[in-house]
């Protein structure tokens, strides 16, 4: 590398000493080693805008070793992002815009940052939705306004991580060809060498049998090498490419260098003023980066040409096409293209309708309203019956809105998050059993924690399941799902509820959702004798009142609702009042004002909760429980509710108890 290029990669070293150094906390063995790639890409390859970091077409790049934040926040600082040195001083304090891992929703959002990493691997399929989401809009809305590229830098505790295996064989059958991981290998983990864990695998035949392009840099700090790199990677339109690139962790630190003293922890005093010695820079200057280098890293000037060349395009194109650029505002808005309630059914043939059956209904009823919404099931599209039907599959041949995720439900919700962190067009859902959301966890959390519009739909909700038996029949899920702040969990008590639900999440949350809907068919309420279902989006309402003099409340969701109302019933007979609530979303409930929730569950009004799950969080609402606090049996569905409690003789014996 030429001195300037060097004095713009030894700025990223010294300014990641220095933070990490300053908050005594940090990982800076990962920024130094790679240093000369932040420099690159952000310096040079990247198409980005530093003053207007939410620009749609611009190049997308995502730190999935995320502990490494620091590479990141010194490339933004130096390319032109809205990020001061002050604020680097503030790494890893209270409400700054540099915490310890990137994050994409803070109080103080960081300019520039995609996506929040940390937990090893989210990066890589988060990568890989965005990805997907740019296919899936250039096809939609032509090259002129949408083509960019989408990047990843991944660490050897990304690969160890089974989501990262799920994501590349996924990517590599879609055949992502504008999407490139680099692959920081420095032979280091927090506990010592890589051997002691992750050296017999050839992780780049591994990508090889997956489908990629693999390509391979000797040296970090070979800035040609990674150059022709990146150009192959670029040239390579039909497979994803893996670059291989090997560094060493710390460099060039020359006592830590090289190993996992390096990784996790601020180097020293002593051992920041030898670095910079190493580096010949003055071991004395903190946070001093000279004005040379602001000049040669700023991507101010060519990233605003790029950006005002992309506007001009646009206007053309939206003037030419005025329907398209209507859905493409509608969407960027994160709104439906018509409303939904001209859309969706509110009532039905049958009497009694899975509320996963009435899902497929309402899908394919607002399928045109939604145009940007994709997804699909980890391998149980017939079984969730989530698709839309009269569009086409996603493959390498054509970017459709119905994904087949295969049995990947770890890689399926960190795409559907990569695919909604990519700008707001795309509206993304995955689907699969609810006992299954226990893979993908953390991908639900994180699509909490950064307020996205991912929609996470779940059926076969209870032990209802039958003879597959208890390794298929959640019972602790609810509460587990109920437990993550910001995300609201829906669970519709029949199919109008349902379609219901689908309005509130598509057009009034502002954040992700769980829809939790049966596999056994429920009865579909008389809305011309019970409460209407305007309620759903105010959490829980008034389903049925009393009717006489009341003297206690039944409340419940989803499919034990009609529990509670034949309880009500047969109740009123024996001169017992009772009103029904329906309650499908605590989160929304909680939201009301303390007069409404008042008005629905009175205080002092003895109350019953019923649903099939643990009873964890109802005791906020109801003094005694119908609910199921073991895990689950093989049987047929009728008999398995039968021994578990879910009867109506069970309800009004609760009942009577409370009024005892």
């Amino acid at each position: 590398m030429n001195d300037t290029e060097r004095s713009c990669v030894t700025a990223v070293r010294t300014l990641t000493m220095d933070a990490i150094q300053k908050a005594n906390s940090g990982h800076p063995g990962m920024p130094m080693g790679m240093a000369g790639l932040a420099y690159l890409m952000y310096g040079e390859v990247l198409k980005h805008d530093p003053k207007d970091p939410h620009w749609p077409d611009r190049d997308r790049l995502v730190l999935s070793c995320g502990h490494g934040s620091m590479w990141l926040y010194t490339a933004l600082h130096l390319s032109g992002y809205d990020l001061s040195i002050e604020d680097l001083k503030q790494f890893r304090q209270w409400d700054s815009k540099t915490p310890g891992h990137p994050e994409l929703e803070h109080p103080t959002r960081t300019p520039g940052v995609e996506i929040t990493t940390g937990p090893l691997g989210q990066g890589t399929a988060n990568s890989v939705g965005m990805a997907m989401a740019e296919v899936f809009l250039r096809e939609q809305f032509g090259e002129e306004i949408v083509d960019h590229h989408t990047y990843a830098v991944v660490s050897d505790g990304d690969l160890m991580e089974g989501i990262s295996a799920e994501t590349a064989s996924i990517a590599g059958q879609i055949g992502l060809g504008k999407l490139t991981w680099f692959y920081d290998d420095n032979d280091i983990s927090l506990d010592g060498p890589t051997s002691l864990s992750f050296s017999r695998e050839d992780v780049s035949a591994r990508f090889e049998a997956y489908g990629w392009h693999v390509l391979d840099v000797g040296d970090a700090d070979d800035l040609d090498s990674l150059r022709r790199a990146i150009d192959a990677a670029h040239a390579e339109t039909e497979r994803p490419t893996l670059i291989h690139v090997h560094s060493i962790i710390g460099y060039p630190s020359p006592n830590k260098q090289g190993t996992s003293k390096s990784h996790g922890a601020a180097l020293g005093d002593e051992e920041v003023r030898l670095t910079k010695e190493a580096l010949g820079v003055d071991p004395d200057a903190t946070f001093s980066i000279p004005d040379e280098v602001y000049k040669a890293f700023s991507a101010v000037a060519r990233g605003g040409e790029a950006h005002s060349e992309w506007n001009q395009r646009f206007q053309a194109w939206e003037s030419a096409n005025p329907e398209q650029a209507a859905v493409w505002t509608a969407a960027l808005a994160g709104k439906p293209a018509k409303p939904l309630a001209d859309v969706i059914p509110t009532t039905w043939e049958k009497d009694k309708v899975a509320t996963r059956s009435a899902g497929a209904t309402i899908m394919a009823a607002f399928e045109a309203a939604v145009p940007t919404m994709v997804g699909g099931a980890a391998d149980l599209t017939e079984s969730t019956k989530t698709i839309f039907p009269k569009s086409e599959q996603f493959t390498h041949e054509a970017a459709g809105r119905n994904v087949f995720f295969g049995v990947r439900e770890h890689a399926m919700g960190g795409i559907v998050n990569g695919m909604a962190a990519h700008g707001g067009i795309v509206r993304p859902y995955g689907s699969t059993f609810l006992q299954f959301a226990d893979y993908m966890r953390s991908s639900i959390r994180l699509s909490a924690l950064m307020h996205l519009h991912s929609t996470w739909v779940y059926t076969h909700d209870s032990v209802a399941l039958g003879e597959d038996g208890p390794t298929h029949q959640p019972v602790e899920h609810l509460a587990a799902l109920r437990a993550i702040p910001n995300l609201v969990v829906l669970r519709p008590a029949d199919a109008t509820e349902t379609g219901e639900a689908w309005r509130v999440i598509l057009e009034e949350i502002d954040g992700p959702a769980v829809l939790i809907l049966s596999r056994q068919d429920l009865p579909v309420i008389d809305r011309t004798k019970y409460g209407t279902v305007q309620g759903v989006g105010l959490g829980g309402y008034v389903l049925s009142p009393a009717g006489g003099d009341e003297v206690a409340a039944i409340v419940a969701t989803g499919s034990e609702i009609s529990l509670a109302l034949q309880a009500q019933e047969e109740l009123a007979a024996d001169g017992v009042h009772v009103r029904v609530v329906s309650l499908p979303s605590w989160e929304l409930f909680e939201d009301q004002d303390q007069v409404y929730r008042d008005e629905v569950l009175p205080k002092g009004l003895p109350t019953v909760s019923v649903e099939a799950g643990i009873r964890m969080g109802w005791e906020r609402y109801a003094q005694a429980h119908v609910s199921i606090d073991r895990f689950g049996a093989s049987a047929p569905a009728d008999v398995v509710l039968e021994k578990y409690g879910m009867t109506t003789d069970h309800v009004i014996s609760k009942v009577r108890g409370l009024l005892a």
